[in-house]
């Protein structure tokens, strides 16, 4: 069926943000416990809000702790990189008239260095992100936020928190694969889409 509306979630989805996120979390794990993590073992924070990040780890101050690994994240070289054919993605539906929009576990001002600096939020006609409300995904709170009428909306997003968003807020839910690390509890999502440009046959 067509949509009206098409929402996306950022990093794993529209953005490739995996490496700059992870590197400088196995650093911050290296100082807070001595512990030597692998890429492999911090993967399944992938898809956290940060604070649930340093929930799940028990550091003595979350949000200094917090704080020190978002700058590690901004000063690591390799920044984020939109995936390839998202570009055109954008400007087709925006030819079509259907509305775009974000709902992201990001900050306010992560997404103004990893989305708005791309130009990308000239797309978008809404985001809503972890400073606009205290409850999140699977929640969802943040998707009824962004969509008047969830049932002419679509979220496409990576992770099991994405699905269980939409599911939660009776919102059509496309699994992009690209940036995926993990399929579990992904049960019958409506579309699977392997590469961007399958998001224009869907909408």
């Amino acid at each position: 069926m067509g949509y009206r509306a098409v929402i996306y979630d950022i990093d794993g989805t529209v953005l490739n943000t995996l490496n700059m996120n992870m590197y400088p979390l196995m650093r911050i794990i290296k100082e807070e416990t001595g512990e030597d993590w692998t890429f492999e073992q911090v993967l399944k924070f992938a898809a956290y809000p940060g604070m649930k990040v340093m929930e799940e780890l028990g550091v003595a101050d979350p949000e200094s702790t917090y704080a020190r690994w978002v700058r590690y994240v901004n000063e690591y070289e390799e920044g984020a990189t939109l995936y390839d054919g998202f570009t055109e993605v954008f400007e087709q539906l925006r030819e079509r008239g259907i509305v775009q929009a974000v709902v992201s576990a990001k900050t306010r001002a992560q997404y103004e260095l990893d989305v708005v600096s791309q130009g990308i939020d000239d797309y978008m006609a809404a985001a809503i992100l972890a400073d606009d409300t205290d409850q999140h995904k699977p929640d969802p709170t943040p998707l009824l936020m962004c969509a008047e009428r969830p049932v002419e909306a679509i979220y496409i997003g990576d992770a099991r928190s994405d699905y269980e968003a939409a599911r939660n807020a009776g919102m059509a839910f496309g699994y992009a694969t690209w940036g995926s690390v993990s399929a579990e509890g992904i049960d019958g999502p409506d579309y699977v889409f392997d590469a961007p440009g399958d998001i224009l046959a869907a909408v």
